[in-house]
């Protein structure tokens, strides 16, 4: 077996079947589909076991966390490299075979990794990820900027995951970026210049405990830098506290209005400037943070002239 594709889901009825469906028509076939089903309460255990495909594979678990359900995926994995698939993304038909071809081109590297687009609940294209492209010692990079973006995103040699021993359990948010960062500060990273994983952003992926991914994120921060590699490497943690900073500011101000956390918001953007000194002077940026925070309606009415 070459690759083993592991898929943690809890409650995912409305978009598991598209989600399996995306991985079995993968032009790579030699997989396996190992579904991790932490405890799910809904349709979502009847609705794999619909799908007819001898690669499949589900067991069924007490709900634990994604962290805990990854992790139960990896010891059961008989692939050679493992890739993760979220139960509400999708992938493009040739994400595996790019990838897996792009490692066995450059066997010095341990993960293959592509680029995001952000699609809607209804699968339509929202906007374009980053399109960053960093190959072999990606550790500096990676610790100023997260340009994996999500856990759908890359393969990964079945001994190197071993190697830095899995998901940290402890985390309930932020585990993907720790295991990058666990994984680059081993092992050399190759990138497929094509946006290849489509990851879904809704309403109910929004973070109802912001706060709490704060603490856990500058709890994985620290941890990095923390590392005999990053002995060298401190002047770059300010701006990696400024850059989760920005994601946690936008992440407050993009939900709707009723659900919109204005003052966590202010929290954030404050902290974003405070870690990043420069930004000020860059009005544009300045300009529309203010704006959605403080002036949302005022935003929208911009946003919606400019468009017109």
């Amino acid at each position: 077996m070459s690759i083993s594709v592991i898929v943690p889901v809890f409650n995912g009825e409305k978009t598991i079947e598209e989600t399996i469906n995306s991985i079995l028509n993968q032009s790579f076939k030699d997989i396996e589909v190992i579904i991790i089903n932490d405890g799910s309460t809904d349709g979502t255990l009847e609705i794999i076991k619909n799908i007819s495909d001898t690669r499949i594979k589900i067991f069924s678990y007490p709900n634990a966390g994604v962290s805990a359900t990854r992790n139960r995926g990896i010891s059961q994995a008989k692939g050679e490299y493992i890739s993760f698939m979220d139960a509400d993304d999708l992938w493009t038909p040739d994400k595996l075979e790019l990838q897996w071809k792009t490692l066995q081109a450059n066997p010095q590297a341990a993960v293959a990794y592509s680029w995001t687009n952000y699609i809607d609940e209804s699968s339509k294209f929202i906007k374009y990820g980053r399109r960053i492209k960093a190959n072999g010692d990606v550790f500096t990079k990676l610790l100023q900027i997260n340009f994996l973006e999500n856990g759908s995103n890359p393969l990964i040699c079945q001994k190197a995951l071993e190697k830095v021993d899995g998901f940290d359990e402890s985390l309930a948010v932020a585990e993907d970026i720790d295991m990058w960062l666990r994984l680059a500060a081993n092992y050399k990273f190759v990138c497929v210049e094509k946006p290849q994983i489509l990851y879904r952003s809704s309403m109910n992926s929004l973070s109802s405990n912001l706060k709490n991914m704060e603490a856990t994120s500058l709890k994985v921060i620290e941890r990095a830098f923390s590392y005999p590699k990053a002995q060298k490497l401190q002047h770059f943690k300010k701006q990696s506290i400024s850059q989760l900073y920005q994601y946690l500011t936008f992440k407050a101000i993009e939900a709707p209005p009723k659900k919109r956390q204005t003052l966590t918001a202010i929290h954030f953007w404050w902290n974003w400037i405070k870690n990043n000194p420069t930004l000020l002077k860059n009005k544009q940026v300045i300009i529309i943070a203010t704006l959605k925070i403080f002036f949302p309606q005022l935003y929208q009415r911009a946003s919606n002239y400019i468009k017109k």
